[in-house]
């Protein structure tokens, strides 16, 4: 899991097919992190699941219902076949590593998650982002606290992160307003906060922004207009300080972002206006 981490954070949150399959042990042993072709990696030597894949596009019913647990559904051959070593897992209350596959051969981790139940009627697994969840007496039918907790801690540590891996990599791991390509230095900006009804966490209402950028553009020192301008607020534009301010952002200005290469991936036009007009009201 520690590998994983840091090689997606290499790549600004996600990590590719190659990557996973190419994993070795310290000691050089091969220890491919994901199937060739099932969407569960059971290593023979050990007793239990090590990752499962979950694709919107794939074969299973898998599903985050909103309750903040993802509900995934049976491998083929019933409750036997790959699903006996998923099911160690829930037994024994051991860690996974979750992958979610957003595109063909792009997967984007969470880790550890748990098995917390086993339902044979719905042919499906409960999995939660806490281990807290395998002593809830019945995980089907939270208390409201429960339920808000699962929904806060899905929103934290699987909807933030998808979005993440998802933004970043459609602008090809660079900042889109200075160019900087250090992953680790890029996060993620909403144009439509989470609080408003559009502030979906989809790849057209995101900006890859290095760290300093995206705190100006949530502060409203900086602006991105509809036509994809950089703008700066005149105050700070007339502050005289280290190169910092000056090559950071007063040389921004005027400066036409870096877009997606694909146009379905590309910044809201709409979104863009409308966070505009608070920059300039800001101003």
């Amino acid at each position: 899991m520690r590998w994983v981490e840091e090689r997606a954070a290499h790549n600004g949150g996600w990590i590719s097919r190659a990557d996973l399959l190419g994993h070795t042990l310290e000691d050089g042993t091969s220890l491919p992190l994901i199937d060739y072709s099932r969407g569960s990696r059971n290593p023979q030597s050990m007793v239990a699941t090590l990752a499962i894949v979950s694709a919107t596009d794939g074969p299973y019913a898998d599903r985050d219902s909103g309750d903040g647990l993802l509900h995934y559904a049976y491998r083929k051959g019933g409750s036997g076949g790959d699903n006996t070593k998923l099911r160690q897992a829930y037994e024994r209350g051991l860690p996974l590593i979750l992958l979610l596959k957003p595109e063909p051969n792009v997967y984007i981790p969470v880790h550890p998650v748990y098995v917390v139940a086993d339902d044979g009627a719905s042919a499906s697994f409960t999995t939660a982002l806490d281990e807290s969840f395998l002593f809830m007496r019945d995980v089907a039918h939270p208390t409201e606290d429960q339920r808000r907790y699962a929904v806060r801690l899905a929103k934290q540590r699987l909807h933030q992160p998808y979005f993440r891996g998802q933004v970043i990599r459609a602008y090809a791991t660079r900042c889109a307003i200075c160019s900087l390509r250090h992953a680790e230095l890029l996060e993620a900006a909403h144009i439509y906060p989470d609080s408003h009804p559009d502030g979906r966490a989809v790849t057209t209402n995101g900006l890859s922004l290095c760290t300093i950028h995206h705190r100006a553009y949530d502060a409203n020192l900086l602006g991105i207009s509809p036509d994809h301008r950089v703008a700066i607020n005149q105050a700070l534009l007339d502050e005289v300080d280290g190169p910092m301010l000056r090559h950071g952002l007063q040389d921004m200005h005027g400066r036409t972002i870096d877009l997606p290469q694909r146009p379905r991936d590309r910044p809201d036009r709409d979104g863009l206006a409308w966070r505009y007009e608070r920059f300039v009201s800001a101003g």
